[in-house]
């Protein structure tokens, strides 16, 4: 996922507009750091966890006694099992808190729904992340089907679950499905745009980003630069920006902040006209979707799914 240069777009673009190159990364206020770490389990205890990371070396880390983690549902760390792969939030660098195994996240405009106890939906993930079919388990179909009331070919699907045997599960909603189809997204009130110094609202997460990836997808950017005819919808009325730029993010709910580039092309955020409530309702319309480091940094949950969030420059 992404574009080349990102690093180069950034400082041209600073030069060129006569700022500073910003500098990305937590900012040095939020306290003591988290740091999320990922990789394949290869032995679990109640006490210790040994992971292989995406480059090949094996890490060996502490799990905190109040440690907590998620496997399609809330477990124990230590029934993890072998080959599990894993997102982790630690403290200290060494100390887990919290474990996310095989999570992934479904997000797009549905294109066929079939069967009938264990439901297949077929997804459009939009132009960069191509076709998904996601299998809905009867189990999880009714608390899924409540949140997604218009359970239908052209209207958006957004889930949380877990990745078993080359399949995807869906297991939770992530948030509540807008009620319009996917094409029809509100446009933003006028007073908006795009005049802010500081927009608000839900940031998301997603993991098609690549492994260990720090960064951020962003629903306005110039359809010339990244080469997507859906690009440029948003119901915020953000800024456009240009791949490279540099975003501060910050969770409101953490009161942590960061620096992130824009890598890729946030377009089906974009379509989402919804709100996160997470220690608070924030407004309308997606601001940001982050890659799994970057949202757990921020001391969001990948099972929760959202965070309040205001964004600027950085």
């Amino acid at each position: 996922m992404g574009y080349p240069s990102v690093e180069r777009r950034r400082v041209l673009a600073a030069a060129a507009l006569g700022r500073e190159s910003g500098v990305p990364g937590p900012d040095p206020d939020n306290g003591e750091p988290l740091r999320a770490v990922a990789g394949e389990i290869k032995d679990i205890s109640p006490h210790l966890i040994i992971i292989e990371t995406p480059d090949g070396a094996e890490e060996r880390l502490v799990i905190a006694p109040w440690a907590t983690a998620w496997h399609g549902k809330e477990a124990a760390p230590a029934d993890l099992p072998a080959g599990s792969m894993v997102v982790m939030r630690t403290r200290d660098g060494r100390v887990v808190e919290r474990i996310w195994a095989d999570t992934t996240r479904i997000t797009g405009t549905i294109l066929s729904i079939s069967g009938r106890r264990d439901l297949t939906v077929e997804l459009d993930c939009g132009p960069h992340r191509g076709h998904r079919t996601v299998v809905i388990p009867y189990r999880a179909s009714g608390r899924l089907q409540v949140r997604h009331p218009k359970f239908e070919p052209g209207y958006l699907f957004d889930a949380i679950g877990i990745r078993q045997d080359g399949t995807s599960l869906a297991m939770l909603p992530a948030t509540s499905q807008p009620p319009y189809p996917a094409r029809a997204v509100p446009t933003p009130p006028p007073a908006y745009a795009g005049l802010q110094s500081r927009i608000s609202g839900p940031a998301t997460w997603s993991d098609t980003f690549d492994e260990e990836e720090r960064g951020a997808a962003y629903p306005m950017l110039e359809r010339s630069d990244t080469g997507c005819p859906d690009a440029g919808v948003s119901c915020t009325g953000l800024p456009y920006l240009a791949v490279g730029s540099l975003l501060q993010v910050r969770n409101l709910c953490s009161q942590r902040s960061t620096n992130v580039p824009v890598v890729a092309c946030g377009c089906v955020a974009g379509r989402f006209c919804d709100r996160c409530v997470e220690c608070d309702a924030s407004p309308r319309g997606r601001v940001v979707e982050l890659s799994p480091f970057s949202y757990v940094e921020l001391g969001g949950d990948l099972v929760k799914g959202c965070f309040n969030a205001q964004i600027g420059l950085g």
